[in-house]
């Protein structure tokens, strides 16, 4: 199971290292993995797209994370009402008679040309990792060259309801 997880760390040397490190030592596989500074100086924010298999390794995932000495907040941020974006450079081969098709092609996702060469186009695309695969997959008809892929940043969106705890009564 694909899990969105926020850290909030401490801006200071060596904190992604040991967070990765104690990740690669528990087995845990890093999908994607973004870092920038908040609106807080000396404070940065995390997010990681892992893949977990069992619920249980998720709560370990998070507990572990929160002994770590530079993590002042952890949030396994995956069935919240989210807000995620993903940037992807993807350079395709085009020829002077293929770039209009495929300007038409990258027109319904809001993509734009950031480069024009004689044998290629630079496009720029940003969105939900779905929109961004959508796309690569129409454009490798026309041969993609190189391609590059931010990962997932997200947050959650402005007030989140409540969660409903669940009570067993036994008869």
């Amino acid at each position: 199971m694909r899990r969105i997880i926020t850290a909030t760390v401490q801006n200071s040397s060596g904190v992604l290292n040991r967070i990765t490190g104690m990740l690669s030592k528990r087995a845990f596989n890093i999908e994607s993995i973004t870092v920038g500074t908040t609106e807080i100086e000396g404070i940065s924010k995390m997010t990681f797209v892992v893949e977990i298999s069992d619920t249980n390794k998720i709560e370990q995932l998070t507990k572990q994370l929160n002994k770590q000495i530079d993590v002042l907040k952890v949030n396994d941020i995956t069935e919240k009402a989210i807000v995620q974006r993903e940037l992807a450079l993807i350079k395709v081969a085009s020829t002077s008679a293929s770039r209009a098709e495929i300007q038409g092609v990258i027109e319904p996702f809001r993509a734009r040309v950031l480069d024009v060469s004689r044998d290629s186009l630079v496009i720029e695309v940003t969105g939900k990792p779905d929109k961004i695969e959508a796309l690569i997959d129409l454009l490798h008809p026309y041969g993609i060259k190189d391609m590059t892929r931010t990962g997932v940043t997200a947050f959650p969106r402005g007030k989140q309801p409540k969660q409903v705890q669940e009570f067993t009564m036994s008869i």
